[in-house]
């Protein structure tokens, strides 16, 4: 029925207009109400749905990841896959590194968001490493947290501090070339070594 509220698509509105202006103007910077005026809703209302701003950032992040989970594979045994849906991922929807980034210098480690469905996730990565080096499909001699930062560092970064990026490689570097360099630098930081032991035999 006309005027009836919808409370859902009210909430996915701001959710977006959230989004957009985290990813701009951080936590600090970020405006209430140019954020209700964007999502064509109550500032008032944004209050009542989401408490203050703070509160809003961390769900905005959580609704992000929640976005990422039903686009990026976590199965890291197809490992071109793995490696191209990250890339891609970040290259259509820039705002989740500037997230990350805003989220780092505004709320330190300490009071990061730190909900079920983001710890989860990297929970599964690396259990789902963990799974490709029980076959032998990865080294087994570097723990899966350790492999996951470095798969991840060497996606985001580039990605995540353009002006570097264009600083080491020029600012007419091919993108497609650049990836094809990634793929193969993290294939060898994962390949299995046969002449390698565990991580205790290693140390022994």
């Amino acid at each position: 029925m006309a005027g009836i509220r919808d409370p859902e698509a009210t909430k996915a509105r701001i959710f977006e207009a959230a989004t957009a202006e985290f990813a701009q103007y951080g936590i600090a910077g970020a405006r209430v109400d140019r954020i209700a005026r964007n999502a064509r809703a109550n500032k008032q209302l944004i209050y009542a749905y989401f408490g203050d701003k703070e509160r809003l950032f961390h769900q905005v992040l959580e609704e992000t990841m929640l976005a990422v989970a039903g686009s990026v594979t976590t199965d890291i045994e197809d490992l071109d896959t793995w490696i191209d849906q990250h890339i891609d991922y970040h290259r259509d929807h820039p705002e989740l590194l500037r997230l990350l980034q805003w989220e780092a210098l505004e709320l330190g480690r300490e009071n990061a968001s730190a909900g079920e469905l983001r710890c989860g996730r990297y929970l599964e990565k690396r259990e789902k490493i963990e799974i490709a080096q029980g076959k032998g499909l990865m080294r087994a001699d570097m723990p899966s947290g350790q492999v996951l930062m470095a798969l991840m560092s060497m996606i985001n970064y580039p990605l995540a501090v353009p002006q570097v990026n264009a600083f080491t490689l020029g600012a007419d570097a091919d993108p497609e070339e650049q990836r094809a360099w990634i793929k193969d630098a993290i294939r060898r930081v994962v390949a299995p070594d046969p002449g390698s032991g565990s991580g205790a035999d290693a140390g022994a």
